[in-house]
């Protein structure tokens, strides 16, 4: 059995609870963090999320990292067994938890995601409970369409929570939009009165978007996931692939969608 020393990363990128929140964006913004912990003297007291980012005003230039960090759902220790840790962050709806070496000194050593988890899960040849993706996605779906306002979209990930979501034109899906798309992009703000209405979807969506099908096994999906470190797959019917990347589309009719929570509920569950 694994446990969450073996495969965390160590070292990880961190930010100080007087760090201002505008360099904190930077961060963000130039790398493909998920979550930063905050710090104070290596002593960790919370975290920032992509999401936290989304609500920050490029005006509000003096606000520390303390002001918007939050308390960790979950904590992590080092011996703690992978499948164990793996369960609570499902539990908890996390992506990502801080490692510490106790709760008691709360001194923090690595990071530990539901990628590294699966990308171990992989590694070791283990096989999932459920044997394809027509068992486990949603049908239901959160969409954008690539003329929305980024304001629509900034609202629909604030009521909703979802990080990412499918890009249609034409009842067909053509791209995906992220959390980490529209804080690259450069425009977030907080309150949608202070977003720029000119930037539409098909200006900050990535497109074409790869995707499954429901034939398609939780191995091979769980590995497009690791291999292009993203955290949702549409699953689609009639798609037309990009003849040089078989996995991406032009162009496909939507189904549902299918997330790492899934996925890595399919070994663990």
């Amino acid at each position: 059995m694994n446990n969450v020393e073996e495969i965390m990363t160590s070292d990880p990128v961190t930010v100080n609870v007087d760090t201002k929140l505008t360099k904190v964006r930077s961060i963000f913004r130039g790398g493909w963090f998920r979550s930063i912990p905050v710090l104070s003297k290596n002593h960790l007291e919370g975290i920032i999320t992509r999401g936290d980012i989304m609500f920050l005003s490029s005006t509000k230039s003096n606000i520390e990292a303390r002001v918007i960090m939050e308390h960790p759902k979950v904590l992590a220790t080092p011996e703690m067994e992978m499948d164990e840790i793996g369960k609570k962050l499902l539990k908890s709806d996390t992506v990502q938890v801080p490692v510490v070496e106790s709760t008691e000194n709360m001194h923090l050593v690595g990071i530990l995601s539901i990628g590294d988890i699966l990308k171990k899960l992989l590694s070791n040849g283990t096989n999932p409970k459920i044997s394809n993706i027509s068992l486990i996605f949603t049908k239901k779906v959160i969409k954008a369409s690539y003329d929305d306002h980024i304001s629509k979209v900034w609202s629909l990930m604030d009521e909703t929570g979802f990080s990412g979501l499918p890009v249609l034109k034409k009842n067909k899906i053509i791209g995906i939009i992220t959390r980490k798309d529209i804080i690259k992009s450069g425009h977030v703000r907080t309150g949608l009165d202070a977003v720029d209405r000119s930037i539409k979807v098909e200006k900050v969506m990535v497109t074409p978007p790869i995707v499954v099908t429901v034939d398609t096994s939780i191995t091979e999906a769980a590995k497009l996931m690791i291999e292009n470190d993203i955290g949702r797959l549409p699953v689609v019917e009639n798609p037309v692939y990009i003849k040089k990347e078989p996995k991406r589309v032009r162009e496909a009719n939507l189904v549902g969608i299918v997330t790492r929570e899934d996925i890595l509920g399919s070994y663990l569950n």
